[in-house]
């Protein structure tokens, strides 16, 4: 007897998804909704397209199951479908931009994720300045600081997912972590 998809490993829900199990890719959706919407929202900086990119991993994810490799751990997958998603929103909101110029497509993010509430307007206009001087960094910088300062990875793990050095994340951070005090240091300076 299987144990219930609440009490199951990563690797047997996608064994029993894969059987055709339909608890048991609920499952995976339950643990990992959260994640994947706290990287996602940080990438693209907007609520609802978070929403949007979130539902579009796991149908990705659903449709790739069977090439899931089970010896490795399914939360990276997932994320790296994720990436992959808000590189692609990323590239059609460059698009529409450019074709429909007249209207500017930039989001302003109300806050730098779902954990902080800012408690004053001085707290909830640095977090909305610090969430927008985010999203405005390019991605080649973005990428890395979100995953080791917000995900928790390591600069190897970071490096393993963007298909890079451990010292190109190392290095991006850096410039990343420059631009945002920039950015910062002149948003007090014209407030």
């Amino acid at each position: 007897m299987s144990p219930p998809p609440g009490d199951a490993d990563d690797a047997a829900l996608v064994k029993a998804a894969l059987a055709g199990v339909e608890s048991a890719f609920t499952e995976i959706m339950r643990r990992h909704k959260g994640a994947a919407y706290r990287f996602i929202r940080r990438y693209v900086g907007d609520r609802d397209e978070a929403h949007d990119l979130v539902q579009e991993t796991f149908v990705s994810a659903w449709t790739a199951l069977p090439r899931f490799d089970r010896r490795r751990p399914l939360s990276a997958w997932l994320r790296r479908i994720a990436l992959n998603k808000c590189r692609d929103w990323s590239r059609r909101r460059r698009v529409r931009s450019f074709f429909y110029a007249a209207v500017s497509l930039e989001v302003s993010p109300k806050a730098l994720s779902a954990a902080v509430e800012p408690t004053d307007v001085a707290q909830e206009n640095l977090v909305a300045a610090l969430d927008a001087s985010l999203a405005s960094l390019p991605t080649t910088l973005k990428e890395p600081l979100i995953l080791t300062l917000f995900e928790g990875l390591s600069h190897k793990e970071a490096a393993e997912l963007l298909r890079v050095s451990p010292k190109a994340i190392e290095t991006r951070i850096y410039r990343a972590r420059q631009i945002l005090a920039q950015k910062l240091s002149r948003q007090r300076a014209n407030e």
